[in-house]
């Protein structure tokens, strides 16, 4: 087994797909808190950064605690992004895609610290947020391609699937629209009725209803776009079973965000229901990156041996 040695510890190439897999989960945890935080009004709830009031800590309320408790989940991301990129450097056979994407994301993670200053600094401004849960999403796909390396590492490569065209079609088309996707989506919340916080927040000044016209046709097209190369992959279920699967992963995902966009809209956006809207849209991205990386770089576990 492939192993490398940090300091005299020594990590398997096993120990290092782990690592890397709870690095990623812990970024969907980032994520998935800040948008908690928005949709409960706690955007202010330390009203200064990177102190909460006269103190470090919070002494009391519940949108302070939710606040600070953000704070914290994005510190243990930081953290094991940082861990990650120190491993991945010391992993024999690591390829120097996942060494990029560690160090990536471990840059774009700690850019997360003065861009939620900003952030907090400019009293939760729509841009200051949008551009804040954009990149906790650019972290998520550089830290799942890390997990793809890892992966390959212990299963080994597979040669690359499919024709290249239809690579290129998947990464230089899908994905950017995907990304246009998540970005209406985005601008489409920050319309809504959750500005971030109970004070008075600035908003965008564009009618939700405008928004959601817009992003509703971007999420049809994107759709279509799903099952088009679903088709097209399907001639690859023999050879490459689980690049299959994943895909279907992906419709499942596309379809429920689909459906409780629906349910959400006609029930006046209730915060919850907004909160798993956006899990969904971290997931659809997370999907759609990883189909695009392992259409070119897929491991072997992917593949008929």
């Amino acid at each position: 087994m492939r192993v490398g040695v940090i300091r005299g510890l020594v990590l398997s190439s096993r120990g290092f797909l782990r690592l890397a897999v709870a690095s990623c989960i812990a970024l969907f945890l980032v994520v998935t808190s800040g948008a908690f935080v928005r949709l409960t009004g706690s955007g202010l709830g330390c009203e200064n950064w990177p102190s909460c009031g006269d103190k470090p800590y919070p002494e009391q309320g519940f949108h302070a605690f939710v606040e600070f408790g953000n704070r914290m989940v994005a510190l243990v991301g930081i953290v094991l992004t940082l861990v990650t990129w120190l491993a991945s450097r010391k992993v024999v056979g690591l390829s120097r895609y996942a060494k990029w994407a560690a160090l990536g994301a471990f840059l774009v993670a700690a850019a997360q610290i003065p861009m939620g200053g900003v952030t907090i600094a400019l009293d939760l401004h729509p841009l200051a947020v949008l551009t804040h849960f954009l990149l906790g999403l650019a972290v998520v796909a550089l830290s799942a391609i890390v997990v793809l390396e890892a992966w390959s590492l212990v299963a080994g490569p597979a040669l690359p699937a499919g024709p290249r065209w239809l690579r290129q079609l998947v990464s230089w088309v899908g994905l950017p629209m995907c990304a246009v996707l998540v970005v209406t989506g985005a601008v489409a919340t920050a319309s809504g009725p959750h500005p971030g916080s109970s004070d008075d927040v600035d908003r965008l000044g564009i009618a939700i209803t405008e928004t959601v016209y817009v992003h509703v046709r971007v999420a049809a097209v994107f759709g279509i776009g799903v099952l088009v190369v679903g088709v097209l992959l399907w001639r690859l279920r023999h050879s490459y079973p689980g690049i299959v699967r994943l895909w279907s992963f992906l419709l499942v995902a596309l379809v429920a965000q689909a459906v409780l966009g629906e349910v959400q809209y006609r029930s006046a956006l209730p915060w919850g229901l907004v909160l798993v809207h956006v899990f969904l849209a971290a997931m659809i991205w997370t999907l759609s990156l990883a189909l695009a990386y392992v259409l070119w770089r897929p491991p072997a576990a992917l593949a008929r041996q």
